[in-house]
């Protein structure tokens, strides 16, 4: 079958390209390189450089006709989202509706959807489980929970069928370490170039991490289970960053002590999500332990 991959340039969409294409699944690859870059495009996958914004990608779709799409072309920017809520909302919310319409006429039959944790905001309780109240902190965290509207309407309109994917805090080889990037890149990028990593806080706050290859995998069972129907892909595990970066320091064989910094403004201090939901609807659950995934990362980043 033939999946279209909004995104696939970029951090996370590109591993699931690889994976897709590791199943014999024929990949059309749409990607502004905004924040994509070609060195993550496998040559396997059929490529066009297009915003999904576009009236472009109407013919896209009418050329390339996807029975699947994968949706991971976003915004991802949290403090872009508060600077310019408009170019974030035109991304993240007309970018998918115009997606979704070219979905519905083209005769796509299924959606699979990056959503975020950022549509919880500040947990009530943990783990956080998908019937947790919705209050997202930020533009970002609004925008990203929107299309699942759409989604769920599109679906009651046509035979569209969707599956949302919620995720927690995702690392991996590909991650860029700058401006937004996530803090297992930029302890790996400090750590590697013999740099004093900053920790914000005590270092006691706690995130879910979830290496990259659970998250393609997820998307892979995704085409063909849990139809309709919204799940948190994480590890339903909390590290605090203290330890990440401990575990971090053994790996790489370093012993930098950390510059600690107060902590940010609006950062939630202890998160991470229920994952039992996409056990029993998806067939998944993570393979990779924190260590697995870490040693792999560092090993990425390690070679010349």
């Amino acid at each position: 079958m033939k999946v279209l991959v909004t995104g696939g340039a970029g951090f996370v969409a590109s591993h699931i390209v690889d994976l897709l294409l590791e199943n014999t699944h024929e990949v059309v690859v749409v990607d502004n390189l905004s924040t994509g870059k070609k060195e993550n495009l496998n040559p396997l996958s059929k490529f066009y450089n297009e915003d999904i914004i576009s009236s472009n990608l109407e013919q896209i779709f009418q050329n390339e006709r996807p029975d699947f799409v994968i949706h991971h072309a976003a915004q991802i920017d949290v403090q872009t989202s508060i600077r310019e809520p408009l170019f974030d909302a035109q991304a993240n919310i007309l970018g998918t509706i115009n997606l979704l319409q070219c979905c519905v006429k083209y005769g796509v039959l299924k959606v699979v959807y990056a959503s975020s944790a950022a549509v919880y905001g500040n947990p009530e309780y943990l783990g956080v489980d998908e019937l947790h109240p919705l209050k997202p902190m930020s533009g970002y965290g609004i925008s990203k929970h929107t299309p699942e509207h759409y989604l769920q309407v599109y679906a009651e309109l046509s035979r569209l069928k969707f599956t949302v994917l919620r995720y927690a805090n995702i690392y991996g080889p590909r991650q860029d370490p700058r401006g937004e990037g996530g803090v297992v890149a930029i302890f790996t990028h400090r750590l590697l170039n013999g740099v004093q990593p900053v920790i914000f806080g005590d270092g006691k706050q706690t995130r879910d991490f979830i290496y990259v290859k659970d998250i393609a995998l997820a998307n892979l069972a995704a085409l063909q289970q849990g139809d309709n129907a919204i799940y948190n892909i994480s590890c339903n595990h909390a590290t605090d960053v203290n330890s990440l970066l401990a575990a971090m320091q053994t790996i790489c064989g370093t012993q930098l002590s950390p510059e600690y910094q107060a902590a940010r403004h609006g950062d939630i201090l202890h998160s991470y999500l229920d994952n039992r939901k996409a056990a029993q609807g998806l067939g998944w659950q993570p393979r990779f332990t924190l260590e697995q995934g870490l040693q792999e990362t560092i090993s990425y980043y390690s070679k010349p």
